[in-house]
């Protein structure tokens, strides 16, 4: 009888066992996150670089990604608070702090339609006549089909 209750014991330990699956159990799926290179010849802007106001730029930078790219985006903003970003590229020397007036707000998102693996980012922009000039934060984000993120920023100047 004894032998029987063990035998039982072990069964039963095995089934349950079999029958239970981990959900950290990551085969298939993605893991990683999408990747961000404005480092390259036509990458743009570089850190440190000076936008003049009514000047038309276009803004570049290689995205990637192991599995499938769903969207990007677009961020300039204001530095006057010398405020930094997490994985921020350069070290630009800033103007004194300073009160926002009509500073350059941009802040645009798209969708990559065909969910490749690899995207050049090409937007072309004017700065505004009428923004404040000084310090300013251009910050690229890129998002896979999983719901992964990049993001990186450098530091440009707007002047007149």
């Amino acid at each position: 009888m004894k032998l029987f209750k063990f035998l039982a014991i072990i069964l039963s330990g095995g089934i349950f066992m079999t029958a239970c699956s981990s959900d950290d159990d990551s085969s298939g799926k993605d893991q990683e996150k999408p990747e961000i290179n404005i480092a390259y010849e036509q990458g743009f802007p570089k850190p440190c670089i000076e936008l003049v106001k009514g000047q038309t730029y276009t803004f570049r930078a290689m995205v990637t990604d192991n599995d499938a790219l769903a969207a990007y985006s677009l961020d300039i903003h204001h530095n006057f608070d010398h405020h930094t970003h997490d994985d921020q590229d350069g070290d630009c020397a800033l103007e004194e702090l300073k009160q926002p007036e009509n500073p350059w707000i941009f802040m645009e998102n798209y969708a990559i339609e065909d969910g490749g693996t690899n995207y050049e980012i090409t937007i072309e922009l004017t700065v505004p006549q009428d923004v404040d000039t000084g310090d300013y934060h251009c910050s690229y984000s890129v998002t896979d089909q999983t719901g992964w993120q990049s993001r990186t920023a450098v530091d440009i100047k707007i002047i007149e």
